[in-house]
């Protein structure tokens, strides 16, 4: 499907596309009626974030919902559905949320946020960080809407099924020496403002243990860094 950079794209619940008419409500709604104005006979492009972008001309407009009419739809494939990208919690919530807003506009479609040693900042913020994720992905017109977990315990991290790969400014391995293998999970574990402890660096072994850049970067840094550097190599690879 061909469209424009500067489209607006919006979003629906996959369950209320059915056949070829399509229902959006909510503040999507709002948003396509109250804001940009939009009339009956317009079109306008969505996505359910189950990596399809739709087109289709609005056919009515409700108190508190419209229907579309799709015209066409374009399907896009997953390149990097194994790879997960685990953010710590920050001392600077800002800076999370704005490591989760530039991994989504890279192309990461999957998340976790864990409790390390050393993380100053506790609770969980899934709601909040599920709408950084949906505007993220609107915004820079992706197709597949992330999934974010939190997850309290770091050795509940570990036990995940999947390669573990950790980062460390004191690492020997350069992460631009690391091979991806479709068939296989990554876990990308990323440390917060002090760095991860040593029994957190032990338990993924030294071999799994990578540095990111020469020099020493800030957490939500080097996260976005290795997103642009991942998403690369994973296209290349294909």
């Amino acid at each position: 499907m061909e469209f424009l950079s500067d489209i607006e794209l919006y979003y629906t619940l996959p369950a209320r596309v059915k056949a070829n008419t399509a229902v959006i409500e909510g503040e999507e709604f709002k948003h396509i009626s109250r804001v940009m104005r939009h009339q009956i006979g317009d079109t306008i492009y969505f996505t359910t974030g189950m990596g399809i972008i739709y087109y289709g001309e609005i056919l009515s407009i409700e108190k508190e919902l419209l229907t579309v009419s799709v015209i066409k739809h374009h399907i896009y494939k997953n390149n990097f559905s194994n790879i997960i990208f685990c953010l710590p919690k920050l001392k600077h919530p800002d800076r999370l949320e704005f490591a989760l807003e530039k991994c989504t506009e890279l192309g990461i479609t999957r998340f976790v946020v864990h409790n390390s040693l050393r993380a100053i900042s506790k609770g969980e913020k899934l709601e909040r960080w599920n709408k950084i994720l949906l505007t993220a992905m609107k915004q820079s017109l992706r197709s597949f809407l992330p999934v974010i977990e939190a997850i309290t315990d770091y050795k509940d991290l570990i036990k995940l099924p999947g390669e573990k790969l950790i980062f460390d400014q004191n690492a020997k391995q350069s992460i631009d020496e690391l091979i991806l293998n479709q068939e296989k999970n990554y876990y990308f574990i990323f440390g917060p403002e002090g760095g991860l402890s040593e029994e957190e660096l032990n338990e993924a072994g030294s071999k799994n243990i990578f540095k990111i850049a020469e020099n020493r970067l800030r957490s939500e840094t080097a996260v976005i860094k290795c997103a642009s550097i991942i998403t690369h190599k994973a296209l290349r690879e294909v």
